[in-house]
């Protein structure tokens, strides 16, 4: 049986790093990094898109690379 994933809009710290291939620490200083392009408050929710549009990254693949 083929169990359906939800699709997500937020990315997080550990997505970022099993994406990019470099440590956790590094992959919160790029959200923080998104935050303040965005002008989003500490804490705020950083979405899959704004991540890609940010280190231009294709949202297809970074989805794809999600729901694996």
């Amino acid at each position: 049986m083929h169990e359906n994933v939800p699709i997500r809009i937020v990315i997080y710290a550990k997505d970022i790093s099993n994406i990019t291939g470099r440590k956790e620490r590094t992959a919160r200083k790029i959200i923080a990094q998104i935050r303040r392009k965005y002008n989003k408050k500490p804490g705020d929710l950083v979405t899959i898109y704004e991540f890609c549009e940010h280190t231009g990254l294709s949202e297809v693949r970074v989805r794809q690379f999600l729901t694996r």
